[in-house]
């Protein structure tokens, strides 16, 4: 009985080349290199080696004061770096960019600009942060309207099909869903359909991925397990010869045992855009709670209003409710049966249950129960109720029930070790001693720069990568409050890693 969750926003679109040389206010000129590359921020530097100030991905400008006698080892050094072009100021140090220079950059394949006199670098950062700006908000406009239509497609009288056709229009692609072999948006090319078939056929298994990805003949493959992951080797039911059904000869014979079907959602697109996966996830959520054997009556009845409305206070009836977290060996549903509820989940070898009947010990079943909660507490009392269980197994005893009071009893350490593991992920090492210092300084550029023996700029623009890479406005307190425990959760780096 969980509500869909909530998408992350989609990260920041790179801003192309070719998007700067139409301005003629900036004056900008290719002299070499690629015509096309992705532009994810810009960065200044007279440095003959700025590389370990670099994450890769930015433009960076210069007036080639760091040039030296050696223009391919500094091109090449930027090219390491993953650098998106270099932007060479004419004047004040050279009167025209170095035709080694340019020879150097077509070697390596790193474009390059002229930046003429009259145009300051800071106005081609901020022409650069003007475009990301715009190209977010669109996106973040494409998912909204994607997410909108998705929900106004599930409601129709045939939601699966609506939305599949939907979610294709979305992504200007095509989708497709097994086993049921429904599918919308133009076919990829052959190539790209036999591995998004391969791609299918990875994911939801046991000790395999929820999700993955993959290229093929220049589209872009995505697979997504709807419910669960399905442990291998199922047997398919085959049908034996009985008294009601003889033998025939001339039969075919009965399909030989093997894995069940996963049912997942596929998708190939020729190109991809930054908020595509949240677009195809609040898909998958959609479809997982279309296609699972739902109970009927007024239990249908609310899983449409939370589906629809997003609101268990809506679906459900004022309780107290207890959320029940179960293992053992038994039938779910007849553990449900006996907790007076059809509110029951059954994921691998765990049971989850919600009833508003007080849980006794039942015999053959470990329990962990929430303390009584009300439908709008239903994600906390589901926690609760999954840290009584641990508590349970390891005093080996046939029931726990939640009884922490205060801070401790809201979350358990490995949660918070999780959590902080999950939202940190897109961070390096460097970024994540960077983020834990700035926060630790109440976000002081220059204390935290001389905390860490960086410049106060090289704090800035880790900062600003980090906000990026966590798709977070760091200027909020909640988001800075998240952020500081997650960092307090796990260990210093060692090192200055990647």
């Amino acid at each position: 009985m969980e509500a869909p969750p909530t998408a992350p926003p989609p990260p920041t679109a790179p801003v192309p080349l070719g998007a700067l040389l139409p301005d003629r206010e900036l004056g900008l000129r290719r002299l070499a290199g690629p015509a096309e590359a992705d532009v994810h921020g810009v960065h200044a530097s007279e440095m003959a080696d700025p590389s370990p100030y670099l994450l890769g991905g930015e433009l960076l400008l210069t007036a080639g004061a760091g040039l030296g006698a050696d223009p391919d080892g500094y091109v090449s050094r930027l090219a390491e770096a993953g650098v998106a072009a270099l932007g060479f100021g004419v004047a004040p140090v050279h009167e025209q960019v170095p035709a080694g220079l340019a020879e150097a950059c077509e070697r390596h394949g790193l474009p390059l600009l002229e930046v003429p006199p009259g145009t300051p670098f800071s106005a081609v950062a901020r022409t650069v942060w003007r475009l990301m700006a715009g190209a977010r908000t669109r996106e973040l406009r494409r998912v909204t309207e994607a997410q909108q239509s998705l929900a106004a497609a599930a409601a129709r009288p045939d939601p699966v099909p609506a939305v599949l056709s939907r979610l294709a229009a979305s992504l200007g692609g095509h989708v497709t869903l097994r086993p049921d072999d429904r599918s919308a948006g133009s076919p990829p090319p052959a190539e790209a359909a036999a591995a998004l078939r391969a791609l299918l056929a990875r994911v939801g298994r046991a000790g395999g991925p929820a999700t993955a990805t993959d290229q093929a003949g220049g589209w872009h493959l995505t697979a997504h397990a709807l419910g669960g992951p399905a442990p291998d080797g199922l047997p398919v039911p085959v049908t034996a010869p009985g008294p009601d059904r003889p033998t025939d000869p001339g039969a075919a014979p009965a399909a030989e045992p093997g894995p069940e079907p996963v049912r997942a959602l596929g998708t190939a697109t020729p190109a991809r855009a930054p908020g595509d996966h949240t677009i195809a996830s609040v898909a998958a959520v959609l479809l997982t709670l279309l296609t699972a054997h739902l109970p009927a009556g007024p239990e249908a009845a609310a899983l449409t209003r939370l589906l629809l409305d997003g609101d268990p206070a809506a679906a459900l009836s004022p309780g107290p409710w207890h959320v029940v977290h179960a293992r053992g060996a038994g039938d779910p549903q007849a553990l449900a049966a006996a907790l007076g509820t059809v509110l029951v989940d059954p994921r691998g070898d765990r049971v989850r249950l919600l009833t508003e009947r007080e849980p006794g010990a039942r015999p053959g079943w470990r329990l962990g129960v929430s303390a009584p909660a009300a439908p709008d507490a239903l994600p906390t009392a589901d926690a609760q109720a999954r840290r009584a269980l641990e508590r349970a197994e390891a005093a080996r005893t046939p029931l726990a029930r939640h009884a922490a009071p205060g801070f401790s009893g809201l979350i358990g350490e490995a949660e918070a070790r999780a959590h902080a593991a999950a939202l940190l992920a897109p961070l390096s090492p460097v970024l994540r001693e960077t983020l834990r210092g700035w926060l630790a300084h109440h976000g002081g550029w220059d204390r935290t720069a001389a905390a860490l023996g960086v410049h106060r700029n090289t704090v800035r623009q880790r900062v600003a990568r980090c906000a990026e890479l966590l798709g977070r406005d760091l200027d909020d307190p909640d988001t800075r409050m998240e952020l500081w425990f997650a960092l307090r959760r796990e260990e210093p780096p060692q090192g200055p890693g990647g």
